[in-house]
């Protein structure tokens, strides 16, 4: 099964860390990354899809960010 995850952070080293963490255990980069203005907390927040390949089958309780 190929699950997937969409990292979400702030504009700052906080977003490359935890795309590094999710790289470091096995996730790939899928596509690029998007880069856009939170009107609501006048900052900007960056967004990295992730994908890795996993044994098993999909169900919604899955924790995904412990595969």
């Amino acid at each position: 099964m190929l699950a997937y995850r969409l990292l979400t952070e702030e504009d700052t080293s906080a977003f490359c860390h935890k795309v590094t963490e999710a790289l470091s255990k096995g996730w790939a980069l899928h596509g690029s990354p998007a880069y856009a203005f939170d009107a609501s907390s006048g900052k900007m927040r960056c967004a990295q899809a992730v994908v890795k390949e996993v044994n098993g089958d999909y169900a919604p309780e899955m924790k995904l960010g412990s595969l």
